[in-house]
């Protein structure tokens, strides 16, 4: 079976181990986790975990099921259309040849979010495969760090 890249939101209660429940659970069955993002949802009780995950058809539904399962889940979400980003933090060196940089930050609608003497982080946020062709592009500026974020998404 093919395996495919799979985007899925739980709405669960913000209780305490929540996370380590969820990790667990992909852990102990030998799931794959690309991304994991959580963040409480604001004047609410409950938090959203977007996970990213692989599988072919039967380890997805078998993700969704245990997924279901664990308390204190509210709702799972994952036969939807999602709004899906990512960010990606990269710093730069001042002493590289930056000619071209503008360009590139205009191009992914990326932005300068940190400068020093010493280097500038510039920042990115867009669909999964933006910002990695964004971190590639990067790389001929000779990148002192780069941090990518998780997806977030949101169902339409």
């Amino acid at each position: 079976m093919k395996e495919t890249r799979k985007v899925i939101s739980v709405i669960t209660l913000s209780d305490d181990g929540v996370l380590s429940r969820i990790s667990g659970l992909f852990a102990g069955r030998g799931y794959s986790i690309e991304s994991l993002t959580v963040a409480p949802i604001p004047d609410t009780e409950f938090s959203r975990f977007t996970i990213v995950t692989k599988g072919n058809a039967r380890v997805i539904e078998q993700i969704v099921k245990q997924l279901h399962k664990l308390i204190p889940t509210y709702k799972v979400i994952e036969k939807c259309d999602f709004v899906e980003k990512e960010m990606a933090l990269v710093k730069l060196p001042l002493s590289s040849d930056l000619n071209g940089l503008d360009a590139i930050l205009k191009a992914y609608n990326g932005t300068v979010a940190n400068a020093s003497k010493d280097f500038i982080i510039v920042m990115v946020a867009d669909d999964s495969d933006r910002v990695g062709h964004f971190i590639e592009a990067m790389s001929k500026y000779s990148p002192m760090d780069i941090v990518r974020s998780g997806s977030v998404a949101m169902e339409r």
